[in-house]
């Protein structure tokens, strides 16, 4: 083992990838995740470019044998893994008797079944030293439902479920479990074709900026344990609750 490594599953071109080179910034080496490993290589190429270490894997998170190869290839071949990262989103939007049992159990597994593999597999290889950081992205359906999101929201309340209770076994034993709740549109060239309005507040800081997102994910891996937060909420100051 050499390096430091942070894993990100769902390192897409906003904020996974901006967690991603926040972590390469402090010298960790990021192990970014999507389905297609070919779609990560601009990210890698710009933390290459920034002086940080990236590598690609092309792995479905939904996958059991595919997740337990992933973390045991990186504890063997990159370094110990000190943090991970699920950041899989799998919104969607369904009138309720449009939703197909194909629909839900597909959102459920992406936005949840794969967040309890990501979390598992990193305590496993975490427990053993007593430390760790595993940090859930959650988002505005994880606090509450809203007409049309019955499959993205009960995704997203078993993952904060999922988060609340490995915190409350592993944080004993040192390791430091979170969830961050972002809640409000973030700077991405979707938000900006589907929703100009919207993105036309990033002049007046009304949309959230990946960057600084991904700024309080490293706060969070850096907390002393004495004072540790569980849950993050991040939205943009104009943003209702």
């Amino acid at each position: 083992m050499t390096k430091p490594a942070a894993l990100i599953i769902g390192a897409g071109d906003a904020l996974g990838g901006a967690i991603a080179r926040r972590f390469a910034r402090e010298g960790l080496v990021a192990c970014v995740v999507r389905r297609s490993a070919e779609k990560l290589a601009p990210l890698v190429d710009s933390i290459r470019a920034e002086g940080g270490e990236a590598i690609a894997y092309g792995v479905d998170a939904r996958k059991e044998d595919a997740m337990v190869a992933l973390v045991a290839d990186i504890e063997r071949d990159v370094g110990p893994l000190e943090v991970a990262v699920f950041n899989i989103g799998a919104n969607v939007n369904f009138p309720l008797i449009e939703t197909t049992a194909r629909v839900y159990f597909k959102v459920w597994e992406m936005a949840a079944f794969a967040g309890f593999l990501t979390g598992r597999e990193a305590a496993r290889h975490m427990l053993p030293r007593g430390r760790g950081s595993i940090l859930f992205t959650g988002a505005t359906a994880s606090l509450r439902g809203r007409s049309g999101f019955s499959a993205f929201a009960g995704a997203k309340h078993a993952l904060r479920a999922l988060a609340q209770s490995m915190s409350r076994e592993l944080g004993p034993q040192g390791l430091h479990i979170a969830h961050l709740v972002v809640d409000g549109a973030i700077d991405t060239a979707w938000i900006r074709e589907n929703f100009p309005d919207r993105y036309a507040l990033k002049d007046q800081d009304g949309i959230l900026n990946p960057e600084h997102i991904a700024e309080n994910y490293w706060q969070l891996h850096c907390q002393p344990r004495d004072a540790w937060t569980h849950e993050l909420d991040l939205r943009p100051w104009s943003e209702s609750w």
